[in-house]
């Protein structure tokens, strides 16, 4: 079976400070996902940082981190965040839907509802979920639905019936965050139970609930979310600084020890009805 392996390179919170193997600027984004490519990855999961490592919603620092991928890796499927963390506005948090022609992003993040992490709260109101949907809708692009818990499967479940989304759908459910579901089997369960048909789901972990989530989704079939976004450290006693490649050389290990293998990005187009980045303008 062809597993997605998405990969999020980067994230919000880490800085060089704590790591410094996190990618911040945009060459070294472009760097690493090129890298990991030749590992094995489907998607990408996209943030941009300004001159001075903090995040930012500029498009034209998107741009460059797309088209340098797209340089050299063409079939990428790139999704950009709009996460609400540090911007509330929906002009800022939807400004790189914006983008076209080739910097155009192939998904863009939807969390489904607020949610409080260590570090403090994400606000995600329904007017302004619901207005994120129906850009991409507008704008062709596909939401890479981000869920926590099971009231943000249900709150999925009625933009569904309104019409906001539209099959196939593409999960990344996240699991170990203080304040929702556990990296534990059984409440992945419950939410693979009440994802809708015609699904596509990856499943990461936040810190050193990363591999135990991973390895989780592996073993039921689903794909996985790695990458130093979510998590900063090899090994769980956090004595060994991770890489994004030394984090997905051991996940692409253990998903061909299973007998599965990385799905292509093309198939993954193929999957979601993504057409390739010249047929998305």
């Amino acid at each position: 079976m062809e597993l997605v392996v998405n990969l999020a390179p980067t994230g919000m919170v880490p800085t060089k400070d704590l790591n410094p193997r996190v990618p911040i600027t945009p060459k070294e984004i472009v760097t690493d996902v090129i890298g990991c490519r030749s590992i094995g990855i489907t998607s990408v999961h996209l943030h941009a940082r300004g001159k001075d490592g903090s995040p930012s919603y500029k498009k034209d620092i998107y741009a460059e981190i797309i088209s340098g991928i797209r340089e050299t890796v063409p079939d990428m499927v790139i999704c950009v965040s709009c996460s609400g963390r540090t911007f509330s506005e929906f002009e800022k948090r939807s400004e790189v839907l914006d983008l076209v022609g080739d910097t155009k992003p192939d998904m863009g993040s939807l969390m489904l509802s607020s949610i409080n992490f260590p570090q403090g709260p994400t606000v995600n109101a329904p007017g302004t979920i619901i207005r994120l949907a129906e850009k991409m809708q507008e704008k062709g692009i596909k939401p890479e639905l981000e869920i926590f818990d099971l009231g943000m499967v249900n709150f999925c479940l009625y933009l569904i019936q309104k019409k906001y989304l539209t099959a196939p759908y593409y999960f990344n459910i996240l699991l170990g965050n203080i304040a929702s579901a556990r990296a534990e089997i059984h409440h992945l369960a419950a939410l693979l139970y009440d994802l809708p048909d015609d699904s596509v789901w990856s499943v990461g972990g936040l810190g050193t609930n990363q591999l135990k989530a991973n390895i989780l989704s592996v073993a039921l079939g689903g794909g996985v979310r790695v990458g130093m976004e979510d998590n900063i450290w090899y090994d769980a006693n956090k004595t060994i600084p991770a890489g994004n490649d030394t984090l997905l050389q051991r996940i692409v290990k253990i998903i061909e020890l299973s007998g599965h293998s990385v799905m292509p990005p093309q198939r993954l187009r193929e999957r979601l009805k993504i057409g390739k980045p010249s047929q998305t303008t």
